[in-house]
């Protein structure tokens, strides 16, 4: 009796390396697993109302068949751009999207060959949802001539709201956390988490944002004050008859934007004016002018009938 131990224990060790071998080999089969839907459908529920089965032929390995027939359910998370409507709360996927999301239904290490079906229909609820837009939270400084090219670019620049009516509607915005950057001298790109007031779900719960940065330098020089919109008959005289001009521009420059730029009083302007004081304009400025600002911003406005 004492000689079957040995035996008996090799036989064992080798029919579990035989099993351990062919269950590590790839086989297809046809596979189901319980799918719930998750989307951001405008004006629908989150998550859909009911599980649907989702059969295809999948390939993988002898232990992930038998994991994958083991798992009872799953909720993926569909876009909603693949969802198409087809009547009251019934939203279909087709067999090609459905392909998208292979790995978010059958795991990492399977390989979707073919879904049965040409396509399944999900049920989503109706929800009360409004699209807002998002607005950024911004702490930056930038390194000596430097300058923050428009403004912060935001990706989405807009969310969906979903809640109670009277939640949603009290809503005119979302906010990004603030987007701290320092003594910048470069382009910055990065995401952002979004503030979400209490009560209330979001389309996303982060955005991305681009911060645009260029190289300027500053011009100043002193520019006559012309008149428009003066009529016939009519002259108008201001005081100051110049002012100075400074400008920041966008770094090389081909020519002088003072050279080329104008600055004016507006004769409508001074008529709708109590004590003839008028706001002065510039105009003419290439598009490499970043900034322009008029010492002093205001002349006094004195009109002369022929």
């Amino acid at each position: 009796m004492k000689s079957w131990g040995p035996f008996l224990l090799c036989l064992l060790l080798s029919m579990g390396i035989w099993l351990a071998h062919n269950l590590s080999l790839t086989y297809t089969d046809l596979v189901s697993v319980g799918v719930v839907a998750e989307s951001n459908l405008e004006g629908r529920a989150q998550r859909s109302s009911s599980e649907v089965e989702v059969t295809a032929r999948v390939r993988a390995s002898g232990f992930h068949l038998i994991w994958m027939a083991r798992r009872r359910s799953v909720t993926v998370f569909f876009r909603a751009e693949d969802l198409e409507h087809r009547e009251g709360e019934l939203f279909a996927i087709s067999a090609e999207d459905l392909q998208k999301y292979g790995t978010d239904i059958f795991g990492d290490a399977s390989v979707v060959e073919r879904f049965n079906a040409r396509e399944l229909l999900f049920r989503f609820k109706p929800e009360y949802s409004r699209k807002v837009p998002v607005r950024a939270n911004r702490s930056l400084s930038f390194k000596p001539q430097y300058f923050l090219r428009g403004d912060i670019t935001l990706e989405p620049d807009s969310v969906l709201i979903f809640g109670e009516k009277w939640r949603v509607d009290d809503i005119d915005a979302i906010y990004t956390r603030n987007i701290t950057h320092n003594d910048l001298r470069k382009s910055v790109h990065g995401t952002v988490k979004l503030e979400k007031p209490a009560g209330v779900r979001l389309s996303a719960d982060h955005v991305a944002y681009g911060i645009e940065l260029t190289r300027f330098v500053e011009l100043e020089g002193t520019v006559p004050v012309q008149v428009r919109g003066v009529p016939p008959g009519v002259t108008m005289r201001v005081r100051p008859s110049s002012v100075q001009l400074q400008l920041k521009c966008i770094f090389p420059l081909s020519s002088n934007p003072v050279d080329h730029a104008v600055v004016y009083a507006d004769y409508a302007e001074f008529l709708a004016s109590r004590e003839g004081a008028c706001l002065l304009h510039c105009d003419s400025l290439s598009a490499g002018v970043l900034d322009c600002r008029i010492i002093p911003q205001v002349c006094e406005c004195m009109e002369i009938t022929e």
